[in-house]
């Protein structure tokens, strides 16, 4: 039998999925869970989701997608994409994981549909990572000898006074 390794994309998912989780409190969650497929209400159609976050007290969700893109930030469409799934599947929000970010134009629409971007590097595993999200920095790293370590900073950049 030969021993497949996962496609970077799936890996990329799993592990968003996993440090969403690890952080869900900071999106205001429960929990978030993996792939999963939910209804659509207005299409009739079901959508396969990357990961479904649980929205404190089970009241209520929000779409998890990754878009693993390394060469470009995402466009515009990709965003509406997502909330198109947020309107049709009535989610509350969504949190949309990428590696380089987003374009202007798919920035204003990730805010005006209640999109969270998550930066995220491509190369990140569940121990070794570096997350940016709500104006916040996480990140992770292992030693060889089996140690592991992670923290989380916050700064605050204030202009220089002239």
């Amino acid at each position: 039998m030969l021993n497949e390794q996962p496609s970077s994309w799936r890996t990329y998912e799993e592990v968003a999925v996993y440090l969403l989780d690890l952080f869900a409190a900071e999106f205001g969650l429960e929990e978030v869970q993996g792939t999963q497929s939910v209804p659509g209400h207005r299409s009739g159609t079901s959508w396969r989701l990357d990961g479904k976050g649980v929205l404190l007290g089970g009241q209520g969700f929000v779409i998890v997608e990754c878009r693993r893109h390394t060469t470009e930030k995402l466009k515009q469409e990709s965003v509406a994409a997502v909330a198109y799934r947020i309107q049709d599947t009535g989610a509350e929000g969504g949190i949309l994981v990428s590696p380089i970010g987003l374009q202007e134009g798919a920035a204003k629409v990730a805010a005006a549909e209640k999109v969270v971007p998550v930066v995220m590097d491509a190369a990140s595993t569940t121990e070794d990572y570096v997350v940016r999200f709500l104006k916040r920095t996480m990140f992770g790293a292992s030693a060889r000898d089996g140690a592991k370590a992670s923290d989380s900073a916050e700064a605050v950049v204030k202009p220089a006074v002239q």
